[in-house]
């Protein structure tokens, strides 16, 4: 049962404070008690429970024979996995961060997602890759890359990245339940809390922030689905990840009308969210964190651009990244952040 097919059931049901951390350790532990197909490999993930602690106290739980530790090999880690959802199983592997997962990009590209293809539907590869990805913990640029756009052009694979831990629960979820395989980009500048656009303040605190409230049990969120954060007239936001923050705060503290968006799934895009929102507005702005040049950006300014020509009032505008390698000093100045969002609102409302 989906959340949007239980709305009234969920609403009245139990549930907690938890930041994304949280939220994510806890569906993964849901999905091991309520299938025992489910597995989780990768590196420290086992005795440790992850760099991050997202799979904290689940060996203990479900043995290490379900939760176990692997060698640095991502390409080995991705391999076995897809050999392993072949046969039955639907594992979770873990790459440390999103910069390390290039060496099984082959066997993600090459294998995974052509296996039901190429096997004519007689074998598949439900594989959920979770990975933390983005900046914001100063990280560098082995440790803060946003390679989402390499994943959303690949026929096969679904990309998911949530923006609050209610989200991050229903979507890893569906995610392991679903029969392809999916790639979970997680935040890292979020797994605790919101953050501005330019220091790594709370813009409010997480354990009071509507969306860190999340039931407890059971509950999935369909991939495919935007969610809309703000309704508006004046304009169309599109983010996903951290940018639906700080995308969003800019919004409020300009006090422009904007209709906000958080994508949730790149691939299946909720196009059809999109189409309706820019139809009504008349004016949409892309902000993600990844560099520009080839960025998810660009597709979705296609899109919106192919759907919805004759409703626009301005150019698309898109907010990014720079195209540099990612800057450790520099962080919070390569961030789209207040000043650039800023910017590019009054150039789309200029004149009005």
């Amino acid at each position: 049962m989906t959340l949007e097919e239980a709305p009234l059931s969920l609403a009245n049901a139990p549930s907690r404070r938890l930041n994304m951390i949280e939220a994510i350790n806890d569906a993964l532990s849901i999905m091991m008690a309520r299938d025992g197909d489910v597995v989780i490999m990768g590196e420290d993930v086992g005795y440790f429970g992850g760099v991050f602690r997202a799979t904290a106290g689940l060996q203990k739980k479900f043995g290490k024979n379900r939760v176990f530790d692997t060698p640095i090999n991502e390409c080995g880690i991705i391999g076995a996995a897809v050999g392993m959802a072949a046969y039955g199983l639907r594992p979770v592997p873990e790459i440390q961060f999103a910069d390390y997962i290039y060496p099984g990009y082959d066997q993600l590209v090459s294998e995974a997602a052509r296996l039901r293809y190429r096997s004519a539907g007689e074998f598949i590869a439900p594989i959920t890759v979770r990975s933390p990805f983005g900046g914001g913990i100063f990280g560098g640029q082995t440790h803060s890359q946003s390679p989402e756009a390499l994943f959303t052009h690949v026929a096969g694979l679904k990309t998911v990245i949530p923006s609050t831990p209610h989200d991050a629960k229903g979507l890893l979820i569906a995610a392991i339940e679903d029969n392809d395989p999916v790639i979970f980009f997680e935040p890292k500048r979020i797994y605790n809390g919101p953050f501005d656009g330019y220091y790594d303040k709370p813009v409010s605190p997480w354990n009071t922030h509507p969306d860190s409230t999340v039931p407890e049990g059971y509950y999935s969120i369909p991939l495919g689905k935007a969610r809309v954060v703000r309704e508006g007239q004046a304009m169309t936001v599109l983010a996903y990840g951290t940018m639906v923050h700080v995308a969003g705060a800019v919004c409020a503290e300009k006090g422009v009308d904007a209709e906000v968006i958080d994508l949730r799934t790149l691939v299946p895009l909720d196009i059809e969210t999109v189409s309706k929102s820019v139809e009504k507005t008349g004016r949409c702005l892309i902000v993600h964190e990844a560099t520009r040049t080839s960025g998810f950006g660009a597709e979705l300014s296609a899109l919106v651009q192919e759907r919805c020509f004759y409703h626009l009032e301005a150019p698309i505008e898109r907010v990014t990244g720079f195209d540099t390698p990612y800057p450790h000093s520099l962080e919070w100045a390569y961030f789209p952040g207040p000043v650039r969002i800023g910017e590019a609102i009054d150039r789309l409302l200029g004149g009005v």
